[in-house]
């Protein structure tokens, strides 16, 4: 089952990387939705963490800190390695804003 998400994951990259960023944003809420509809809660918070990213990349930090502090806070919650990551993520975005 990890197999198809991170095809996924590396699909919606490629669209982020090549500038689509309006398609990634649309297949990252897509995920949100499903993630959270099945209660995927590590799934919810890797598609809040690239939709902050993707929002503090257009330079918009109040929407990129309303996504990055639910993801660290799940993170946290389920005490994974990634939170570290979305720390400084959120750390950034917050002196940038």
């Amino acid at each position: 089952m990890s197999k198809p998400k991170r095809r996924r994951c590396t699909v919606w990259s490629i669209y982020a990387n090549k500038g689509e960023v309006d398609e990634a944003i649309a297949l990252f809420n897509q995920s949100l939705e499903i993630n959270d509809r099945i209660g995927n809660v590590q799934g919810k918070a890797m598609a809040l963490w690239w939709l902050g990213s993707l929002a503090e990349q257009q330079g918009e930090y109040t929407k990129a800190i309303s996504y990055l502090q639910p993801a660290l806070e799940i993170l946290q919650r389920l005490q994974s390695p990634d939170a570290e990551s979305v720390s400084a993520s959120l750390d950034r975005v917050m002196r940038n804003s």
